[in-house]
């Protein structure tokens, strides 16, 4: 218990930290949901995409992942704006075609991690947040 009071003060004040733990938490969530993980954090001039994944029905997934401390001013989900769905948009197209990619269902995801300063973590999956 102690270690995660401290790891919480860590990912508290570091940024990156936090982004890279959520991004951790996301992973494990959606793991547990049946999705496979085909790649993490991918980039390309267009941008990045923090995780792939294959869904149980075949399905390739774009997750985007935004964690916070809180939600004490806004919630998590609306920092995902137009300028970040057209990156993505643009990143996944990218990387269905480098990868042959064709005929093959897919979805954008936002999942959303929230520390909150006591407790476990709020993890909320939106599933087809945004069409392509």
């Amino acid at each position: 218990m102690l270690g995660f009071i401290f790891n919480r003060r860590k990912l508290l004040k570091d940024i990156k930290l936090l982004g890279k733990w959520g991004e951790r938490q996301c992973e494990k969530f959606l793991k547990q949901k049946g999705l496979k993980t085909l790649t993490r954090n991918y980039a390309c001039n267009a941008g990045e995409i923090d995780l792939i994944m294959v869904a149980p029905d075949h399905a390739i997934v774009f997750v985007e992942v935004k964690t916070r401390a809180d939600e004490d001013f806004t919630p998590t989900e609306t920092v995902v704006n137009k300028t970040k769905i057209d990156k993505m948009t643009k990143t996944a197209r990218y990387f269905l075609s480098v990868n042959e990619i064709q005929n093959r269902p897919y979805r954008f995801d936002i999942v959303t991690v929230t520390l909150g300063q006591r407790g476990p973590a709020e993890i909320r999956h939106y599933k087809n947040a945004f069409l392509r």
